[in-house]
């Protein structure tokens, strides 16, 4: 549908934060330093962002775009405001910068490759800088302690999700659809083990790219309880 929504000069924003913070919606969100449209379904017009911003790089334009979905605002908000299970500021999402140096390879037996903080799905923002182009691995619990070199093999290049739907009896493929939604992601590997409830884990990841409506590079590894890659 043609409707009134708001558009973004990068050139003139300044990494204020600001609009963000006065988009009571959602729908603004900080990439790179710079303010952008998240989503066009969270945005309805009314141009709260508007004054908020300090140099006029915020306008109304009409265009195609998604309907306001007032459910889904309200969802995204209800998933932002729920307290962590933990209640632990460790659970703050932040980026991480593997090292390569052979000291550090030496003293740990291989440097880490994570890129990001947290890693569980379920403490996860749905949307974060780190996801930008990112290629996601989504993996079960498991998988990195029966496969010696899950780092080098899997988790290095790739931003990691990690999850059990046994243990935290829930269904990801909401929030795994939400993130491949409002996030540019270029690929998805999935690894999981060889036991029947990690195709929960397969199933929520094959719902939520279906769901997210993108045609995404995407493979499933199964890994054996006694380390083997089983499929590719």
């Amino acid at each position: 549908m043609i409707r009134k929504i708001i558009h973004i000069d990068e050139e003139k924003c300044n990494g204020c934060g600001a609009c963000a913070q006065a988009c009571h919606e959602g729908a603004i969100g900080m990439v790179d330093g710079k303010a952008r449209l998240l989503r066009d379904d969270y945005c309805d017009g009314l141009g709260d962002c508007l004054p908020a911003c300090p140099t006029g790089a915020i306008r109304f334009v009409e265009r195609e775009a998604a309907a306001y979905d007032e459910k889904a605002v309200l969802r995204n908000k209800q998933q932002k405001e729920s307290p962590l299970p933990c209640g632990c500021p460790g659970s703050q999402a932040r980026p991480l910068h593997p090292c390569e140096s052979a000291d550090v390879s030496t003293a740990q037996g291989g440097a880490s490759q994570l890129r990001q903080w947290p890693v569980q799905i379920k403490l996860v923002p749905v949307a974060a800088p780190y996801f930008d182009g990112a290629d996601l691995l989504i993996a079960a619990d498991c998988t990195a302690y029966a496969y010696a070199n899950f780092h080098q093999d899997f988790i290095r290049g790739r931003i990691t999700l990690v999850g059990c739907p046994k243990l935290d009896n829930t269904d990801y493929s909401e929030k795994l659809t939400e993130i491949l939604r409002q996030n540019d992601i270029r690929s998805v590997t999935v690894v999981r083990m060889q036991v029947p409830c990690c195709g929960g884990l397969e199933h929520a990841v094959r719902t939520a790219l279906r769901n997210s409506g993108k045609m995404l590079p995407h493979q499933v590894v199964t890994i054996s309880a006694d380390g083997a890659v089983l499929d590719r």
